[in-house]
Formats: C-alpha cells, structure tokens, sequence
C-alpha cells in the first residue's frame, strides 16, 4: 500500500510540474490577426492625397524600398515614369501596354514584360524578373493601392498624372467573408512560400532568388531557435553581406502560429 501512494504521489507531482511547464515555461506564439489596411476615404481624397497614399504603399505595404534603393538590387524609381516610352518601343519589351501609365500598371503585376538590362534573375539573359506580382501573394495590393503608387511614380518623375482615383472597391463574393472572419490556412509550406513571394529573395523551394541568403540547406547551420527568430525579427541576426530592413518585419503578424512552425520545421529540415 506504501509503494502504491509513493507512486501515485510521484505520478501527480510529475504531471503537476509537466503541466506547469507546459504552460508557464514555453513561450508562447500567439497567432496576430492579418494586418489592418490603411482606411481610406477614396470620394473624399484629392490627387496630391492620392499620390500622398502611393508613397506610404511604397514604402509600407508594398515593401517597395527593400529593392529599390541605392543598394542597387533593383532600378530606382525616381523616373521609371519617363523612360516608359522609350522601353515601350525596346525590343526586349513583351509586354501588352499601350501609354505609359498602362506600362507602370504592367511593370506591378507582370514585371517579366520588361526587364532592365542586369536586373534579371540569374541565367536568363535578364527576360525574366525577380519582382514578383504585387497584386497577388503576400503583398497583395488593391486597384486603390496599385493606382496610388503609379500615380507616386508619375509625380516623383515630374510627369503628368495621368492615372485617376480609384473608386470604392467591392470585396469579391468568392474571395471575401464576414468582418473579422480569420483566413485559411496555408495547406502546404510551398503554398507559402509561394503566397508569400519569399522566392523573390532567397534561394528556397523550387525558387531562384538571389536578394537574400541562400536557403537551400540553411538547417545545416542554423538551429530552429534561429530560424523562428530571424522570421519573426530578421534584423536580429544580419547575416554577413546583407544589409538590415531588407527583410520585412511583419511576418509574425501574417503567419498563425503554426504556420510559422510548419515553416521553421521545413528550414530546419533542409539539410
């Protein structure tokens, strides 16, 4: 009888501090909600707000400036809007566009149209671009939003602004839900990595980037702690040759907890 409450006494304190490490010593991840979109009163906005808006997309949401910069990873942009013509009758151009400002639409969701000479991805003689559609994945930038950077670019250049304001957008019966209703989950970590772009800037999956570190085998070298880390703050840890900001920060934010962990895990796996 003695052994048995021995063992039942040892068995519920086991459990006792299993438990309360389990719950006080593991950090935890909370998933944070999708980040909130600026507000806008589009009937209500002049064009110099407008344009005003394109500059915070550029520099914010767009996550723009990580390429385009003194840097030298990607053209500046201070006059893309007055060189349109001219890469409109280059014959590298395989684009659709018609003006100038259809061409700055054109360079934001299909920048492969046109590439400018040593900007390309690597082996492709510079036809294919390493910018992803920002009108899709994890960017992901509305009709307002993409009409505001064109007609940021057009005023930065000292061109006409041509482009109008967009109206009011209706969120689509198939893609949108009710207020607040969280998003799916990523099926896959190459549904993610896709979603996301990440294959703009690192070597990753079936993706070629070369703007960031090489993923390839990052498990070999960096634990999952790193890994969790350099996701959820990238200017922890600045790896030897890069710079800090080039990474953006909110991808705590855009991940729920698993997803994240799916992530780390799959990093950590390539060995």
């Amino acid at each position: 009888m003695g052994n048995f409450l021995k063992v039942t006494v040892f068995s519920l304190v086991t459990i006792g501090l299993f438990a309360a490490y389990s719950n006080y010593g593991i950090p935890v991840i909370t998933p944070a909600p999708p980040p909130v979109e600026e507000e806008i009163d589009l009937g209500a906005m002049t064009m110099d707000q407008y344009v005003a808006f394109g500059g915070r997309v550029v520099e914010g949401k767009g996550t723009c400036t990580l390429c385009h910069n003194e840097l030298g990873r990607a053209p500046l942009l201070d006059n893309v809007a007055v060189v349109a013509d001219e890469r409109l009758a280059d014959e590298r151009y395989k684009g659709e566009a018609g003006d100038a400002e259809s061409y700055l639409m054109e360079s934001l969701v299909k920048p492969s149209a046109y590439v400018v000479v040593g900007f390309g991805k690597a082996g492709t003689n510079d036809t294919v671009s390493p910018m992803p559609d920002v009108s899709s994945g994890g960017i992901r930038l509305s009709e307002a939003e993409l009409g505001a950077v064109i007609a940021w670019l057009q005023d930065m250049a000292g061109a006409e602004i041509t482009v109008e304001i967009a109206a009011a957008e209706e969120v689509p019966e198939d893609e949108g839900g009710e207020p607040g209703e969280p998003r799916p989950m990523y099926e896959s970590v190459e549904d993610m990595i896709a979603e996301l772009s990440c294959g703009a800037c690192h070597k990753i999956a079936e993706e070629e980037g070369e703007v960031g570190p090489d993923l390839t085998t990052i498990g070999a070298t960096r634990d999952e702690a790193y890994l969790r880390r350099s996701i959820l703050d990238p200017n922890a840890d600045i790896g030897e040759g890069y710079e800090a900001d080039m990474m953006p920060p909110d991808y705590g934010e855009q991940l729920y907890a698993a997803e994240l962990e799916m992530l780390v895990q799959y990093l950590a796996d390539r060995k």
